[in-house]
């Protein structure tokens, strides 16, 4: 999110043995906030049939959660440049834990609470990805730091995979009938997460990690000197195509236990549900590296409007067909979505030089799309019914669409995204 740079030449430069240790850590903190992340799906419904709510209701709960993303990410930005990336880290797993531990007490309160936990996670989880992610690049040789890149978004995409099956087998359990007891479900997992997070922090304080140096704004090229990001075209409809998408993903798996559950597609009690959940989310790990081949080969703007224009047909076949055949539809939109956010964010990024680090801070605020978008759905679902509601993220792929048509001769011949 914010432009970093590293000393050159990098004296920290070790032995990729040396460097093993460190990356093992970091690549359980993508796994963990993958995690964190995912689980949202599991407790929407769960609260909502807690505290008897309605969609919109429900919905606060991922409004919450990725409203910190856009409140905490220039906070998160101007934190780290007084402490240092490393100590950064260390404040945003102590956060998150703090927003996990608050599920205790919120299980005994009420709603209000739990968002407050959603928040103060969201906000911790935020603060990490500013602080960890620029590692991944440093902990090794840079011609290489793609395939680490590869590798730790691999294992975030593991633990949105795990979460719903997990929290399925931890929370939504079938057999609890006493409202007391379901709101307690949520008490020892959360504990065990915020203890987890914990050790993750302790580990990250006392790991020999490489200095990153926050690296003031670099000196614009001539005539540049008021230019802004936002002037760039491609930029700002990559922004609403980042809204958009994020929304789009994060609303169906909102929803998805909720749509599993109703009597004309699978008539599945939440527990049983939120197991399919888990091939949602799988289905965008595997998808990821079968675009890593196809964009060998075929641009990343075609490759993005098929998969958006795919992602759209099943949708259709979702809210207007039935049984196995809708439930399976709305669940491979995961394998559409493996490659857009990637894509989107490159494509929004293509040749803007010296405002890389500003434009980057402007996607990475549009993904606030996943407090907005799921708000918007649960408002259809109110008024006009749950499986009709998907309207909603389709109209969102209809833009990632456009978008793909679009700009989908951006990169030259040969010419990588």
């Amino acid at each position: 999110m914010e432009h970093i740079s590293q000393r050159a030449p990098l004296q920290h430069a070790q032995a990729s043995s040396a460097n093993t240790g460190p990356l093992i850590i970091i690549t359980t903190l993508f796994f963990m906030w993958g995690l964190l992340t995912a689980l949202n799906d599991v407790l929407i419904p769960h609260l909502k049939a807690l505290y008897t709510l309605n969609y919109v209701q429900a919905m606060l709960v991922q409004f919450c959660f990725f409203g910190a993303y856009f409140l905490v990410s220039l906070p998160a930005g101007m934190l780290i440049k007084k402490i240092g990336y490393q100590n950064g880290a260390v404040a945003g797993l102590v956060i998150a834990a703090a927003g996990c531990a608050l599920f205790y007490p919120a299980s005994m309160s009420g709603y209000a609470l739990f968002l407050l936990g959603f928040f103060v996670l969201a906000s911790g989880i935020t603060i990490l990805q500013v602080a960890a992610n620029p590692y991944v690049t440093v902990l090794g040789d840079a011609r290489t730091a793609s395939s680490r890149l590869t590798l730790t978004q691999a294992f975030n995409s593991l633990g949105t995979t795990v979460a719903p099956t997990l929290g399925g087998i931890l929370i939504l359990s079938s057999d609890v009938t006493d409202r007391a007891a379901q709101a307690a479900s949520v008490q020892g997992p959360y504990l065990a997460l915020a203890g987890a997070l914990l050790l993750l922090a302790l580990m990250f304080a006392f790991a020999r990690l490489p200095k990153i140096d926050y690296a003031e704004d670099s000196v614009p090229v001539a005539g540049a000197a008021k230019e802004s990001a936002l002037s760039h075209p491609q930029l700002v409809m990559g922004a609403i195509g980042i809204f958009l998408y994020v929304g789009g993903e994060v609303s169906i798996g909102s929803f998805l236990i909720n749509f599993l559950g109703e009597p004309n597609i699978a008539s599945l009690p939440a527990d049983m549900a939120a197991h399919y959940v888990s091939y949602y989310w799988g289905g965008a790990m595997v998808g990821r590296f079968i675009g890593f081949l196809v964009m060998r080969y075929v641009s990343p703007g075609k490759t993005l409007a098929f998969n958006a224009a795919a992602s759209m047909t099943l949708i259709l076949v979702a809210i207007f067909g039935h049984g196995q055949t809708a439930m399976w539809a709305i669940l491979a939109v995961g394998l559409c979505n493996s490659i857009m956010f990637p894509t989107i964010f490159s494509m929004a990024l293509y040749r803007l030089g010296n405002l890389t680090g500003q434009a980057s801070g402007i996607l990475c605020m549009a993904i606030v799309g996943g407090a907005i978008v799921p708000f918007a759905q649960g408002l259809l679902a109110d008024s006009i019914g749950l499986q009709q509601s998907f309207l909603m993220p389709l109209l969102c792929y209809a833009f990632v669409l456009y978008f793909g048509v679009k700009y989908a001769g951006l990169y030259s011949t040969g010419e990588q995204a």
